[in-house]
């Protein structure tokens, strides 16, 4: 199984895939998609969503994960970076992928056991869990890590979204 991990923001928005096999994981690719500050906020969202395509149709996933956003002391930087994220979901979702969600202390709990770890500490856990690994930035690493999360608590997402049914 392929997984997209995708580490939402306005200005970058980090992505990494992993292969699942098993309990193993193999690293395939990361990187970021950015958006130009000079264009307006709809064309921006454009830019993010157009990017995470391109990135599905190029890798070719089987599924997405998508770190869940935390509340800024500015109330306008939330809202951004909740549209902003609103367009990360839908990317994978309009092209047929089941996405994931989880929150920013289980992607760190579950990648460098501690849900309180340093951006740093979980770009070095992500390297050692992933060989091979280049994660030139933090935004890439930190999608690799929701990647990862999700490799390990996918099924249990499935369970609870059969429960509520």
């Amino acid at each position: 199984m392929r997984v997209l991990g995708l580490d939402p923001g306005l200005r970058n928005t980090g992505w990494g895939i992993i292969d699942v096999v098993d309990n193993r994981l193999r690293y395939v690719a990361d990187g970021v998609v950015k958006s130009d500050a000079s264009l307006s906020l709809a064309e921006r969202l454009v830019q993010l969503f157009d990017g995470v395509t391109a990135v599905i149709g190029q890798w070719t996933p089987d599924e997405a994960a998508v770190e869940e956003t935390f509340v800024n002391k500015n109330p306008a930087s939330t809202l951004k970076l909740g549209q902003a994220r609103g367009v990360v979901l839908l990317a994978p979702a309009k092209s047929g992928l089941a996405v994931g969600e989880y929150a920013a202390t289980l992607v760190k709990q579950s990648v460098v056991g501690t849900g309180r770890a340093a951006k740093d500490q979980v770009g070095m856990m992500v390297r050692t869990l992933l060989p091979g690994c280049l994660a030139a930035t933090a935004d890439a690493a930190d999608a690799l890590a929701v990647a990862i999360c999700h490799a390990h608590h996918r099924n249990t997402q499935k369970r609870l979204a059969g429960a509520l049914r």
